[in-house]
């Protein structure tokens, strides 16, 4: 989950919807979704807002991973909540026995690309892993970050040795030798704070994923993800430099995967 709350205020980015208002049904469709709930308090008004602004944030996403958009609901598995059953003070959560992202009414701006990579490292694990049933029981959550931090052994397929590329990127020195000064830094977060999150893995590498995306120069979108450059948070975030690194290899993933699935 993300902790601080950011406002929407700006996107810049291709107009998908030629301004048009969509609905949560169009989101279902366009970006193969699983179920979708809205929150019976929520208003018409708020929910043609919101519809619109999930759309193009998803739409965002897509563009800067060159994914077509249908691969968003990551084959259906992905459900997404909006103004129901939100936790106080989250601007959003990823609930993993469920497959739903869950989008805060009044704060779920900023949040949905740190979200979206906690589901993507969920979905993926059983796809990139060799896991077995036991592990894959209704109880058990398993994600792709953790696999490969256990050694768990790898499912044999060029796309799986540029997944485990992105692993390396996020977290790892340049010669995949140590941890890099991202990961120093998010420990030191947690022991100045006396708590353990910072420095999980899985909430390291949805914070790497969403700098990398929020620093793409062809969009900037608020809503899909904002203030991880403010400088009372860069610390727990990679650094310009190193952002760039991890963009590089999302792209080496994502691109080749979109054209697959493009076909």
């Amino acid at each position: 989950m993300k902790l601080t709350s950011f406002k929407y205020k700006t996107r810049k980015g291709p107009d998908y919807r030629h301004g048009e208002q969509v609905s949560f049904l169009d989101i279902k469709h366009t970006f193969g979704m699983g179920n979708i709930r809205v929150g019976s308090w929520v208003t018409r008004e708020e929910k043609d807002l919101a519809a619109n602004l999930v759309f193009d944030a998803l739409a965002d996403l897509a563009y800067i991973l060159a994914l077509p958009p249908q691969a968003m609901g990551l084959r259906g598995n992905l459900n997404l909540t909006f103004g129901s059953g939100g936790r106080k003070g989250v601007q959003a959560h990823y609930a993993p026995h469920y497959r739903e992202l869950a989008l805060a009414k009044n704060a779920g701006a900023g949040a949905l690309a740190h979200e979206f990579w906690h589901a993507f490292d969920h979905y993926i694990a059983d796809k990139a892993f060799d896991i077995n049933d036991t592990e894959l029981l209704p109880n058990r959550i398993l994600f792709a970050s953790d696999c490969w931090l256990k050694n768990k052994t790898q499912i044999a397929h060029p796309l799986n040795d540029r997944l485990i590329n992105i692993f390396s990127a996020m977290l790892l020195s340049d010669d995949g030798q140590d941890k890099n000064d991202f990961v120093t830094r998010s420990v030191k977060a947690d022991l100045a704070l006396s708590r353990n999150y910072f420095s999980l893995p899985t909430e390291m590498m949805a914070r790497a994923f969403e700098a990398a995306v929020e620093t793409c120069p062809d969009i900037e979108n608020s809503y899909l993800v904002a203030g991880t450059t403010n400088p009372d948070v860069m610390p727990v975030f990679p650094d310009l430099t190193h952002r760039q690194r991890i963009y590089e290899a999302l792209l080496a993933y994502f691109k080749p995967l979109g054209m697959a699935l493009s076909k």
